[in-house]
């Protein structure tokens, strides 16, 4: 009997560590660790490929630059794409905004993208539905139309702050990132609106939901990992710099107060997010990097359930591997 109890023992601690996802790490920032990390991870992008970034609001600096990411998005002969949001700043504020695709080539174009990269906005010309697999608020996900020309998908975010959904990374990108305007405005909503109506978007009607809204996203990220799984594949890296606890939508983000950390990669976007959450938990408050903001900004907008409910709905594991790479 003790030895068929050390067995059964020994069997469940190998089953716990193999469900470990393995989550990269480099504290190098630069093009050529970019690549470096895109390589351990042992999947070539085939294909037609996506490299989902944020090209950033007009005047905020914090984006990932192109000079940055040209080495990894020439490696794979990729395709810059992006969205348009769902906000307006008002009148005045149009040279800075992405909420309309006029405008949005203006800001891809000042901020390098379109002179180093091809770049595609999927939702200029239209949008489709794609499923989800959790139907709890949102019953599909309305993603820009030009998804269907890709059959790869490189998640590329931009580790940092977001005023609404605590911070943002993989399940963020994935999620308000693919969607398209109406889309974001469906995942906001947490299913209550399918046309952007933006008299009432923002109102305590459709944004009262705040857990609603981060299980929309972890919802909407898994759909769109499932639609790159059935073609070629899809593959997530996170750059830890520049921040803020202000995300790159942001037009004037807050302050940097952290140091640069590193990039880190993964097959399981939801090991990633939070890989990135507990660097943020393990740094020390110093003079020149302090945590502070952010975990208040986290904690205020319960960003970690998006997290939590994402590995619920079967996305991916929180348990994870951190891997250094020399």
């Amino acid at each position: 009997m003790k030895k068929l109890f050390i067995f059964a023992l020994s069997a469940l601690m190998s089953l716990s560590a193999s469900a470990q996802s393995k989550v990269y790490l480099t504290r190098e920032i630069s093009p050529e660790a970019l690549v470096k990390i895109y390589k351990a991870l042992g999947v070539k992008a085939k294909g037609r490929v996506a490299v989902k970034v944020s090209t950033g609001e007009g005047s905020n600096p914090n984006y990932l630059k192109p000079e940055l990411i040209k080495d990894l998005v020439f490696e794979v002969d990729g395709t810059i794409v992006e969205n348009n949001t769902a906000y307006s700043s008002g009148p005045g504020n149009e040279k800075d905004e992405r909420n309309t695709s006029a405008n949005h080539w203006k800001v891809a174009e000042r901020h390098g993208f379109t002179k180093l990269f091809p770049v595609d906005i999927m939702d200029e010309y239209d949008e489709i539905r794609i499923p989800v697999k959790d139907q709890k608020n949102i019953k599909f996900d309305i993603v820009g139309g030009h998804m269907a020309n890709y059959d790869f998908m490189i998640a590329l975010n931009h580790f940092k702050g977001h005023p609404m959904g605590g911070y943002g990374g993989a399940l963020k990108n994935l999620s308000i990132g693919c969607a398209s305007a109406n889309g974001k405005a469906y995942i906001h909503s947490a299913g209550k609106m399918e046309k952007l109506d933006m008299s009432k978007l923002w109102t305590p009607e459709y944004i009262g939901n705040q857990d609603g809204f981060l299980e929309s996203m972890a919802a909407a990220a898994q759909a769109v990992v499932n639609y790159f799984q059935k073609q070629n594949g899809i593959i997530y890296i996170s750059v830890m710099n520049n921040m803020s606890i202000d995300c790159d939508c942001v037009d004037h983000p807050a302050p940097v107060k952290l140091k640069d950390y590193g990039i880190l990669a993964s097959t399981d976007p939801v090991a990633l997010d939070q890989a990135c959450v507990d660097i943020i938990n393990q740094q020390k408050v110093t003079a020149e990097n302090d945590p502070t903001d952010l975990l208040k900004r986290i904690d205020k907008q319960h960003g970690t359930h998006t997290i939590d409910w994402a590995e619920k709905i079967g996305l991916g594991s929180k348990k994870y591997k951190l891997v250094n790479l020399k």
